[in-house]
């Protein structure tokens, strides 16, 4: 760890040059267009809240049916009448989201989808503190909007991002795979806390035209992966006391 710090101070200056090249020359594109949330599906009521950064806010897909948000209902409402919200702004960290949960309504959810981490490796975001405003999330997810199991997403691998020359992008995607670690780790000892673990792949030709964000295609596998991960998990494991969700809906 500490020759990765080295390292990083080592090749400051080259650093701070392409992160300013990058994000000079890099579009800014839209977050996805259509509903945050909405209801999909028969059986028993699931509610799905989604949260995080840009890529769970649908940037690179036009459409929020084309997005995380609209594959993972869609998935999911094959087994479930899904009533689901989404949370989520372009440039997002833990923190911010976690302060932004602190000044929305709270609603009952039964679990919480969560896509986050990108903007903290951009940051450097020390893993020790980056798992404590991870545990903040979580902790208020339980406490302010009934959440009983959190599917967290797992870091996605920065030094395969188009847009990130090198020895930016290895030095970022070091960064992720320590805050990927970390999130296992916090796995490992909360019951309730589920790790989503896409084949990311990252085809540059199924990328957002920034380099950046996922394309359609990507959104499509990673919102199929976490409902099967999901619905797999589920009928493992059912909820606590079932879904308290499941009286119907008139």
């Amino acid at each position: 760890m500490l020759s990765l710090r080295l390292r990083q101070l080592a090749l400051a200056p080259i650093l701070a040059v392409q992160a300013t090249q990058v994000i000079r020359r890099t579009p800014r594109l839209p977050e996805a267009e259509g509903p945050r949330c909405g209801v999909a599906g028969q059986g028993p009521v699931l509610r799905l809240l989604i949260l995080g950064d840009s890529s769970a806010a649908g940037v690179g897909a036009a459409t929020q049916a084309e997005a995380l948000s609209g594959h993972l209902v869609r998935s999911l409402s094959a087994d479930y009448r899904v009533s689901w919200s989404l949370i989520a702004r372009t440039g997002w960290t833990t923190t911010t989201l976690c302060n932004a949960l602190r000044h929305t309504s709270p609603g009952p959810f039964d679990i919480a989808v969560t896509a986050l981490g990108v903007n903290d490796v951009t940051r450097l975001i020390h893993p020790d503190r980056w798992r404590e405003q991870t545990a903040e999330v979580h902790d208020l997810l339980s406490a302010a909007f009934s959440v009983r199991r959190v599917y967290a997403t797992t870091v996605p691998p920065l030094e395969h991002f188009p847009a990130l020359p090198r020895p930016l992008c290895t030095v970022l995607g070091q960064h992720a795979a320590r805050l990927r670690h970390a999130l296992r780790e916090m796995v490992g000892r909360a019951p309730d806390l589920r790790l989503i673990t896409p084949d990311w792949g990252l085809d540059p030709a199924q990328m957002a035209s920034d380099g950046f964000h996922p394309g359609p295609e990507i959104y499509k596998g990673w919102g199929r992966f976490a409902a099967e991960t999901i619905l797999s998990d589920l009928r493992a494991q059912p909820l606590a006391s079932g879904l308290s969700a499941s009286r119907p809906v008139a």
